[in-house]
């Protein structure tokens, strides 16, 4: 009965335009003080979500974006990818989701690149004659690649709650990223000619040559995360700071862009990003050890197992019932609260780990494209100033393509488990 209580607040808070955090810590205070249990709980429990040295490299991604974001990153980018790509048939719309894929090296987080690039392209896109529900809902769906694609804050999630090497992984999810991509530009390619979007001119191989160079420093911070982590030089945590070191010499004596003024903006900025993420995870720790308490993850694994003991049944289930979690809730606290409860479930029936939390993150991700709670595409139809119904009606091609690429993931370990066993 208070189980049920809980949800019900929680649930009616997220109705209600709360944020996340506030409403998983409310709903959580209202079941505590229901039951008179001791208020003491709740700091002790919101530092034992946060008390791991993992987590700290999560403050260093985030300032490292920041830091080359401001230093001038992402129209290089941008304007590597297009010059590659800009001479096919709709090349902007197909550069965006080649931008969203070198970006995801960089920030790791989904609503940083719908929000730096979608600040760029879909004007771009739109002053082309993109349709404006087309731009956004594509920004939106592109910048999905950012959690899957090294380094990935909600993959940093997942080690830090269950001891999975955070190297193994970033790995596993480059080649879904990559398929995304590819899938993404197939379906881009496809509308764009059916519509009769515009193509650039092609670009002389001087020209890709020097704008290949003025991106390679963003490029090569991706391959100096990945080869120090997994080559064993340093831990996700000291990759971070290296991050940080990397992007302020970059940014300020490379590109020149990046000011000393800049710095207080940007570190107070990275500082409120960073806080709200701690908070969000120390208060779904406190939510997850409600659920606990009320043994609800042995409710939903018994739920699941009776309905089938069968693989394919059980991952299934699983999926359809993370895409509606996703659908409501914020991804960090969904991964807090669910992961270690859906994990042994998965396990059970053979599943890999790694391949889990790929999977996983891979579907609570899809639920930022997707309302009511869809964040990225509200930023995305703002900045095209389009409404959400028609960036969402926009969406729909976009959604298939993550869908197919989730069911791959879910039910081909080797999409996942391949370079990992490699590297072993």
């Amino acid at each position: 009965m208070m189980a049920l209580l809980l949800f019900v607040v929680f649930i009616g808070l997220i109705f209600l335009g709360m944020p996340i955090a506030f409403s998983l810590g409310l709903s959580a205070l209202v079941y505590l003080l229901l039951l008179d249990i001791p208020l003491n709980i709740i700091p002790q429990k919101m530092y034992a979500g946060i008390d791991s040295f993992t987590l700290l490299c999560i403050p260093g991604f985030v300032l490292a974006g920041n830091l080359m974001n401001v230093g001038g990153i992402t129209h290089r980018i941008i304007h590597f990818a297009n010059s590659v790509i800009g001479f096919i048939r709709g090349g902007l719309g197909l550069a965006t989701v080649g931008s969203s894929m070198v970006f995801a090296g960089i920030s790791g987080t989904a609503l940083a690149e719908t929000a730096s690039l979608g600040s760029v392209l879909i004007p771009a896109m739109k002053k082309e004659k993109y349709d404006a529900g087309f731009a956004s809902a594509l920004v939106a769906s592109a910048s999905t690649i950012g959690p899957i694609i090294p380094p990935s804050l909600p993959m940093i999630i997942v080690g830090t709650l269950t001891g999975i090497s955070v190297g193994k992984l970033f790995v596993a999810g480059m080649i879904p990223g990559i398929l995304i991509g590819v899938l993404l530009m197939l379906v881009v390619y496809i509308i764009s000619v059916k519509r009769k979007y515009p193509k650039g001119q092609r670009q002389p191989f001087s020209v890709i040559g020097k704008a290949f160079l003025s991106a390679f420093w963003a490029i090569m911070m991706t391959v100096i995360i990945l080869y120090g982590i997994l080559g064993g030089f340093f831990t996700p945590t000291e990759a971070a700071i290296i991050a940080v070191l990397y992007s302020i010499v970059v940014g300020k004596f490379v590109y020149k862009e990046l000011r000393f003024r800049d710095l207080p903006q940007i570190f107070i900025s990275s500082m409120i990003s960073t806080a709200g993420i701690m908070i969000l995870v120390g208060l779904a720790n406190l939510f997850g050890w409600i659920l606990v308490s009320e043994q609800i993850p042995q409710m939903i694994a018994e739920a699941i197992l009776t309905v089938s003991d069968n693989k394919i049944v059980v991952i299934l289930l699983i999926n359809l019932l993370l895409l509606f979690v996703g659908m409501f809730m914020e991804t960090i606290a969904a991964l807090v609260i669910l992961f270690p409860v859906l994990l042994p479930v998965a396990t059970s029936v053979g599943m890999d780990p790694v391949q889990f939390g790929v999977m996983m993150v891979l579907n609570l991700i899809i639920g930022l494209v997707t309302p009511p709670v869809g964040v990225c595409l509200f930023v995305a139809s703002g900045i095209g100033e389009v409404t959400l119904g028609r960036a969402a009606k926009a969406l729909l091609p976009f959604l298939a393509v993550e869908l197919i690429v989730l069911f791959l993931v879910a039910y081909v370990p080797e999409i996942t488990l391949l370079l990992p066993k490699l590297l072993n």
